[in-house]
């Protein structure tokens, strides 16, 4: 009776350091797991786009990101200045131009060639992303009979992208080109107002959808938090 209690409390003892070993390996390994934080020098100019990637294992990272716009000229130029048949918003240059906004950010990152020898997230990864933007437009006036009306507008941006990339670290610094697709919808709503006959003034409310394929091309640079 005594060697049968004496095996049962080795084997509980066993079990329970086996438990307290596995819990240690996961809270030092925890520990070890980087923290990165980026900026897209790429996209400066018309906004600032900063990344946070959350290792999560040695295979795979969760990014996040926001973004500020400050100007949204860039779309002016493609929506506008090259013509391919597409339908254009009925958005003014001075609103493109001075258009502000901000953007949401979020993608999985599997690492699927890593150096030889790393124990963190890195060599060349495969990421699909989710995006979500929106952009305001200043209101232009409209003076009809001494009486001044406000035209607004803005837009809302739905996209998601299939990237390839290469993360290179030397040492805390890390540099992260990339190459992908897209598909991007974006949702121009605007307020303008038409002077029609009899000396009367109609608002319309417009809105445009336009769905075309993206290209990416960029690199983001940044610094790691944890050795």
């Amino acid at each position: 009776m005594f060697i049968r209690m004496k095996k049962l409390v080795i084997i509980l003892i066993t079990i329970l350091s086996c438990n307290i070993c596995a819990k240690a390996q996961d809270n030092t390994s925890s520990k070890r797991r980087t923290t990165t934080i980026k900026v897209n020098p790429t996209t400066l100019i018309n906004e600032l786009d900063l990344y946070l990637e959350q290792e999560l294992s040695s295979k795979m990272s969760l990014e996040i990101g926001i973004t500020g716009i400050y100007t949204d000229y860039p779309d002016y130029v493609l929506s506008k200045r090259i013509d391919i048949g597409q339908k254009k918003p009925n958005i003014t240059t001075e609103q493109f131009v001075d258009g502000i906004g901000f953007g949401v950010r979020a993608g999985l990152r599997w690492y699927i060639f890593a150096p030889e020898g790393t124990q963190h997230a890195s060599g060349t990864y495969f990421q699909p992303n989710l995006f979500y933007k929106r952009v305001f437009y200043p209101a232009e006036d409209y003076v009809f009979n001494n009486t001044t009306y406000k035209e607004d507008a803005h837009k809302d941006v739905y996209g998601i992208q299939l990237l390839l990339g290469r993360q290179y670290r030397r040492q805390r610094l890390v540099f992260d080109p990339y190459i992908g697709v897209g598909l991007r919808a974006k949702v121009y709503r605007y307020d303008n107002y038409t002077e029609v006959d009899n000396n009367m003034l109609r608002k319309d409310r417009g809105q445009l959808v336009s769905i075309l394929p993206s290209l990416h091309l960029g690199v983001k640079v940044g610094l790691n938090l944890k050795n």
